[in-house]
């Protein structure tokens, strides 16, 4: 095993405190009794109380979070359609269109986007609210589930579909039971993307929202432009502590499946 050299060991902390200071002095400071952010008055959570009275920010989270579930699901299955049409629809007509189409969001600036989704919009005549922003954010999510789903496809043993309609299922049950259970980390990962770019997003949301229909992204842009608040640390803080917690739930689990697997193997 090869040792940790001095410039490695100072490059990896350099870059893990760039990267996880600003949080740390986020969290510190949201419990700060003094109502400026960059003076320290002492240890209060009365911030938390704050943001969990703050009607305001309540609702932007609650329209988020159910946009994020509607669109990460649509998004998922639309995407898993989509890849395993690419993967597995061998040539036909329009085959390129259609892939273009599928990547072209990745590659798109999320102002041009969001503004086409916009006069699309405005054009079927579609008032801007959460329907939109749903429609919005499964159009450019499908395309990330599309991509994760389609690598796991392209390594796929065919082999085991074949041999589940040698034994009499059809071309449904042979997906259902031996093709999705094996792809299903994929189409996990892809949905689990497309939520978390959900929740991320501000600029195609601010042109699909409407006024009754503000995201937590948006809210939090609009009052971070009038000064930050200890509020928003509190809020940020909430939100670093999900994620955290998500992270160590998912490598616990993973490395628990792992040590199992390993078991399971060495019995046999």
């Amino acid at each position: 095993m090869r040792r940790l050299s001095w410039f490695n060991a100072t490059s990896l902390t350099i870059g893990f405190a760039f990267l996880y200071l600003p949080m740390v002095i986020l969290v510190i400071y949201s419990f700060n009794e003094s109502k400026l952010v960059t003076v320290w008055a002492g240890f209060s959570t009365k911030w938390y109380g704050e943001l969990f009275r703050n009607e305001a920010f309540l609702d932007a989270a609650w329209v988020t979070l159910r946009v994020a579930l509607i669109s990460s699901t649509l998004a998922t299955v639309l995407g898993t359609a989509a890849a395993y049409v690419l993967v597995r629809g061998g040539k036909f007509f329009g085959k390129t269109l259609f892939s273009g189409m599928i990547y072209a969001p990745l590659v798109m600036p999320d102002v041009i986007l969001g503004l086409s989704l916009l006069l699309l919009f405005i054009a079927v005549g579609l008032d801007r609210g959460m329907l939109t922003i749903i429609l919005a954010h499964t159009t450019f999510s499908m395309c990330y589930v599309a991509v994760v789903v389609s690598s796991r496809l392209v390594s796929f043993d065919r082999s085991l579909e074949e041999a589940a309609l040698d034994l009499g299922c059809t071309a449904w049950d042979a997906f259902r039971s031996v093709t999705l259970p094996i792809i299903a980390p994929a189409v996990i990962s892809g949905w689990l993307l497309g939520f978390t770019l959900s929740l991320d997003d501000l600029v195609i949301a601010s042109f699909a929202s409407g006024p009754s229909s503000t995201t937590l992204p948006i809210k939090i842009f609009s009052a971070v432009r009038l000064g930050v608040s200890p509020e928003i640390n509190a809020l940020s803080s909430i939100l670093i502590g999900f994620v955290t917690i998500g992270v160590i739930t998912f490598s616990i689990t993973t490395k628990r499946a792992v040590v199992r697997r390993r078991r399971e193997e060495n019995a046999t």
